[in-house]
């Protein structure tokens, strides 16, 4: 059985690079900042590095404190309520801000930013395909 989908948004992406990476808006009350963030359907969750927490003008630690674990080890994070835009499709999400400065990374995963949408891949093109969930 074959199925048909349609797509909002389509978006070209460097295959050159490693992982697809993809602009995002994060805005907490009046402030937003434009961070890329790897697409990772392995993440449970959208974890942003501590400096968008803060450039946000969130007080990081008073967030809901979470601690994620990778095959490499551990690290702290805070969850905060925040809206995400992605190629201009835009919800409310928890995503969580790295305790730690060093840790680098920005990552959209499965809970916040998957589960809202359809997404379609064609890697050999470099092309991404977007629509809210709910279109």
């Amino acid at each position: 059985m074959s199925e048909s989908l349609t797509f909002a948004k389509t978006y070209k992406y460097d295959t050159t690079k490693t992982g697809i990476s993809l602009p995002v808006v994060l805005q907490a009350g009046a402030e937003a900042v434009e961070v890329n963030a790897k697409l990772d359907t392995g993440a449970s969750y959208c974890i942003f590095e501590r400096k968008y927490g803060e450039l946000l003008n969130l007080v990081v630690e008073s967030g809901e404190p979470t601690t994620f674990r990778t095959v490499t080890g551990s690290f702290l994070t805070y969850g905060h309520e925040a809206t995400l835009t992605t190629l201009g499709l835009r919800w409310e999400a928890t995503v969580y801000s790295i305790a730690e400065d060093e840790i680098k990374g920005n990552v959209l995963g499965r809970t916040g930013w998957l589960d809202r949408v359809k997404l379609g891949l064609i890697d050999y093109e470099g092309k991404l395909l977007l629509s809210s969930y709910t279109e």
